[in-house]
């Protein structure tokens, strides 16, 4: 299942056209995906670039051409002879700021064609590296010919590419054998909901009570609640003054407890402009 059908499948259960995701995840892994639906789309640029959290295991002995187990094995899976020490001080390398060169088979365009499109026809695939941060990145477990691991990497960051470089700084080839997104910037896994569990909801109605309460996103931002005049003033994207929030750059406004009228923007002293009016 693609990100994309992910999308779909929640415009067919919601009756929500305007539904879209915060990040790809590939195919092959699982884990959380947050989705933004209707007025809320509108507040995909205060999210900016998220940082992610994985987990998952890499299978050394032989390198892939996707660098994961669905891709087509550059040779016959070969014996290793690894320790859980040996795989941690390799592992050590990936710290901190570095380039990465994303996968051939990824999303990244080349001359506005994305690179896996080039790759399955066969035709070469030269990427330029990337900036990327790894925030950590820990071996947790070492069996046979497979590595546990737990990483948190900046925006634009491919723990596939990762798999793939570990396995060639131990000489002996390695890719992604599975992997788990157990967090995407503010959203955790235990707050995800999964389709099992919107199955059995009564109608899309239902739906609400599992969804982050309104107040609790973009956490940085304070909230606060107006009266009827302040927001039918935010409605029409009018200035409206907030003198107890004169320190904040920027505000979430409700009207109620979990209407979000608006995000609003300091312009001077207490003088705040609605930048985007959801109300």
């Amino acid at each position: 299942m693609t990100s994309h059908d992910v999308v779909n499948r929640i415009r067919r259960f919601t009756g929500e056209s305007s539904v879209g995701h915060m990040g790809t995840l590939d195919p092959m892994a699982t884990g959380v995906l947050p989705l933004l639906l209707g007025k809320y789309t509108r507040l995909a640029q205060f999210f900016g670039s998220m940082d992610k959290t994985y987990t998952g295991t890499i299978r050394f002995g032989f390198a892939t051409d996707t660098y994961d187990f669905e891709g087509t094995a550059f040779s016959s899976p070969s014996a290793v002879s690894l320790s859980l020490d040996l795989v941690r001080e390799s592992a050590s390398y990936f710290q901190g700021e570095m380039n990465q060169t994303p996968p051939p088979f990824s999303a990244k365009k080349i001359a506005g064609k994305p690179a896996y499109k080039s790759a399955r026809e066969g035709k070469p695939v030269v990427l330029r590296p990337a900036r990327i941060t790894i925030l950590n990145f820990e071996i947790t477990a070492f069996s046979g010919d497979r590595a546990e691991f737990t990483i948190s990497v900046s925006s634009g960051g491919y723990v596939r590419s990762v798999a793939h470089e570990l396995g060639e700084r131990l000489g002996c080839g390695a890719h992604l054998a599975s992997l788990r997104r157990i967090q995407a910037g503010p959203f955790t896994l235990k707050d995800a909901l999964n389709f099992e569990t919107m199955a059995n909801l009564p109608d899309a109605a239902a739906l609400e009570e599992g969804l982050p309460h309104p107040r609790s996103i973009l956490p940085a931002l304070p909230s606060i609640g107006t009266d009827e005049v302040t927001a039918g003033r935010i409605r029409n994207g009018g200035a409206v003054n907030l003198p107890e929030f004169s320190d904040a750059p920027m505000v979430k406004i409700f009207s109620g407890q979990k209407i979000l009228l608006a995000i609003g923007k300091r312009v001077a002293g207490t003088l705040f402009q609605p930048v985007v009016v959801l109300g």
